[in-house]
């Protein structure tokens, strides 16, 4: 954060080129949490309050203080990114970024919400309609406070793992910074120093905080300091100046290639962990809706992940409380019973048709943690104290689609239609076309590329590439002639299950380079009906043999008998991903089932 008297500009973030904007945000899903410093512009030379009437670059501020920086500090909203806004600053001769240092750690979440309420606080002292003089003293009061907030803060058990320094630099130049922490107490000469290089473009700097500890007593108040070196009157960018602790596996996920896994469902714990108190021994007049956790739920279940209960309690009991508070509806599969929680959370994976590997599972209780540790050690575990840091872990950090939004309501339709299945007196094919099961093809566009990037991200039991596109992927293959994409979206008289596949064909062979469904619509023939649809443009009226791509897998094994069902059979190649290919002499199947729309714009699909 920084301090109240700052500059009343605010500048677009699009003034920014796109490629700095977006290193920007991709260290946010390593971060759990982070400290709030309160920055402000001071000098290297300052002896405070004498060099005010002796030093010929004096420029007052509105507070009274020296201007260091030409034009005060400008304002970036960025939310996306690790901090919630960057700042632009055009550096005086002798100007300085300068905090009192402490190493409280807050969760994003939260030190985004410090961050918006300083903004706040800062704009309304600036433009109290208030006397000069009295508006300089309002300025000088909330600097103040602060600065003794920050000093007072107290860490909270748990050390940073470095002090990370983003700077965007958009002069032709390398620019040096000299990053100092010291002790407040100046009877102490040690220090801490590091060079940081900033050339041209963006900047991460990690200052790891075991070099910090080995040379300075940390528990000790302290102060930071950044010194642009040899650059009057030059501007660079700040976003993120703070200490942090980072995930656990985020470094060695990185080391690795891979993606952290996304949580697709959590599963909570009631007693002393949705609700303070214990239902069975302290009744339902007692309990106490944590609504701290409410919130996180209400998050998530915006981001497209669904929850359920697995708590040793009287359903009944247990129900009637979520209902009247209006909880009742963000659980899907509620397991509440007198059986291990390990078997209740393979249970809810089971019938909500994921794998058990995307749950987590949220108590209190240490014992109930270590059984599911035991019975599932795919499962991730959290202490129901650690509630706050969930909505920052890098499992949750999807992208927002209207799919996801509406992903729950999605589910509860689907258990509508198994109660009508369940009740339906014929056989399953008969209740499938009783569904009137309808799908609509377009080729991936601006309009839909955001949802089948999440979809990407998400598929796995009926993922059979095995294929993880990012965003600009996705653009690349938008913008090739040699390719045709398909966005499927499918409903039924029951609702609409949105965006649930997405195939890709390169057309001059033909191969299926790509092919990933929703599991929601596993077992209700949409694959077929799609197979059926691309072997009928490609390999109808004398096509050529139509390829596929299949990367068999332990989670896409079932599934991936559709292309067996639909009578391909391994190619006799040799390549790096299996292959598979559909004879044009035979006949394609068809039941029917499923009504396919194709719609035409952008790539031609007939």
């Amino acid at each position: 954060m920084y301090e109240a008297e700052v500059s009343n500009a605010i500048e677009s973030i699009e003034t920014l080129p796109q490629e700095v904007r977006k290193r920007f945000v991709e260290f946010r899903s390593r971060v759990a949490a982070r400290t709030t410093l309160p920055w402000g512009e001071h000098c290297t030379e300052c002896v405070w309050p004498t060099c005010y009437t002796t030093c010929d670059l004096y420029s007052p501020r509105k507070d009274g203080a020296c201007r260091q920086f030409e034009g005060g500090v400008v304002r970036i909203d960025h939310k996306e990114g690790l901090s919630p806004y960057l700042v632009k600053i055009r550096f005086k001769q002798w100007a300085k970024l300068w905090t009192p240092g402490n190493l409280h750690l807050k969760p994003l979440s939260q030190a985004e919400k410090s961050e918006q309420f300083n903004i706040a606080v800062g704009a309304i002292g600036r433009a109290a309609p208030l006397p000069s003089f009295a508006k300089v003293r309002v300025l000088q009061k909330i600097s103040y406070l602060r600065r003794m907030a920050a000093e007072s803060a107290r860490g909270n058990g748990e050390a940073p793992d470095c002090f990370l320094l983003e700077c965007f630099n958009p002069n032709k130049q390398t620019i040096t910074l000299t990053f100092t922490l010291r002790l407040r107490d100046r009877n102490e000469p040690r220090a801490f120093q590091e060079m940081v290089t900033v050339p041209a473009g963006y900047t991460r700097a990690r200052i790891p905080f075991s070099e910090i500890a080995r040379c300075i007593d940390i528990s000790l108040p302290f102060e930071v300091e950044i010194v642009p070196n040899h650059c009057d009157n030059t501007v660079l960018y700040f976003g993120l100046m703070d200490f942090v602790k980072e995930f656990p596996d985020s470094l060695r996920l990185e080391q690795s290639g891979k993606k952290a896994r996304v949580f697709k469902c959590i599963v909570w714990d009631l007693d002393n962990t949705l609700w303070d108190g214990v239902l069975i021994e302290d009744g339902p007049e007692k309990i106490r809706i944590r609504q701290g956790v409410v919130d996180v739920i209400k998050e998530t279940d915006q981001r497209g992940i669904l929850h359920s209960i697995a708590s040793k309690n009287i359903s009944e009991d247990a129900i009637k409380i979520l209902r009247q508070h209006g909880l009742d509806e963000y659980f899907l599969y509620p397991k509440i019973a007198w059986q291990p929680k390990g078997q209740s959370i393979a249970e809810i994976a089971q019938l909500l048709n994921i794998g058990i590997d995307s749950l987590a599972f949220v108590d209190d209780q240490a014992f109930e943690r270590e059984e599911v540790k035991i019975a599932h050690p795919e499962v991730t575990v959290i202490d129901a104290g650690e509630y706050a840091a969930i909505l920052d872990r890098p499992e949750c950090q999807v992208p927002v689609t209207p799919e996801s939004k509406s992903r729950r309501v999605m589910y509860r339709e689907q258990q509508h239609r198994q109660t009508v299945l369940e009740g339906f007196k014929g056989d399953y094919f008969g209740f499938l076309r009783e569904c009137r099961m309808e799908v609509h093809i377009r080729p991936l566009g601006e309009e839909n590329l955001r949802r089948v990037y999440e979809l990407a991200q998400r598929t796995n039991q009926m993922n059979f590439s095995g294929n993880r596109y990012e965003a600009e992927q996705l653009e690349e293959l938008m913008r090739s002639p040699a390719l045709e994409t398909y966005v499927i979206h499918c409903q039924d008289r029951f609702g609409d299950y949105g965006i649930v596949g997405f195939a890709v064909v390169d057309t001059r062979v033909p191969r299926l380079l790509d092919l990933m469904f929703s599991c929601r619509v596993q077992a209700k023939r949409v694959e077929h009906a799609i197979l059926s649809f691309l072997l009928r443009r490609f390999v109808s009226d004398g096509g050529k043999d139509f390829f596929a791509n299949y990367r068999k897998t332990a989670k896409n094994a079932q599934s991936g008998r559709v292309f067996e069902e639909m009578g391909f059979e391994p190619a006799d190649e040799k390549e790096e991903v299996p292959s598979l290919v559909f004879r044009r002499t035979r006949a394609i199947p068809d039941d029917q089932i499923v009504r396919i729309v194709a719609h035409s714009e952008g790539h031609a699909h007939g």
